[in-house]
């Protein structure tokens, strides 16, 4: 299916953090704005300024995955049908506005647990904040040699 980039956020947006809250949502759609206008590092030269290829990179996110380990994942972005919260969080992002308090943040995860890692992935990125089930992660100034 050929998606917008609006679309395609707002989906992303709905399975990454649908019951996370708006804060959780704009978290989310902050990190994919964050790695579209990264200034150096992995997603500067694979996004190049392109939510779509961001969104869509491999092993990035797994609601942009049909299949995970080998298993159909019904849990996909082709499969979300967002409401207007999510599109207007998207619109939100897109125009360049970003959560305060996430600073930079290029990634998140669920730690399913209380206690967020000090760094993720490797020591590319450092603990900045959780929101909800998700921790964010700034870059270390060693993720822009990646």
């Amino acid at each position: 299916m050929a998606f917008s980039d609006r679309e395609l956020l707002a989906r992303l947006i709905m399975c990454e953090a649908g019951g996370e809250g708006d804060n959780g949502m704009r978290a989310v759609a902050s990190v994919v704005m964050n790695r579209v206008n990264a200034p150096g590092g992995e997603y500067a030269r694979t996004g190049q300024g392109n939510i779509r290829k961001i969104i869509l990179q491999p092993g990035q996110f797994v609601c942009a995955s049909e299949t995970e380990r080998g298993q159909y994942n019904p849990q996909n972005i082709y499969n979300m049908n967002p409401e207007a919260i999510h599109y207007a969080i998207a619109d939100w992002a897109i125009a360049g506005n970003r959560l305060l308090g996430l600073g930079q943040a290029l990634w998140f995860f669920n730690p399913y647990s209380p206690l967020c890692r000090d760094n993720f992935p490797s020591e590319v990125g450092y603990f900045v904040t959780r929101i909800g089930d998700h921790c964010f992660y700034n870059p270390t100034d060693a993720y822009y040699n990646t």
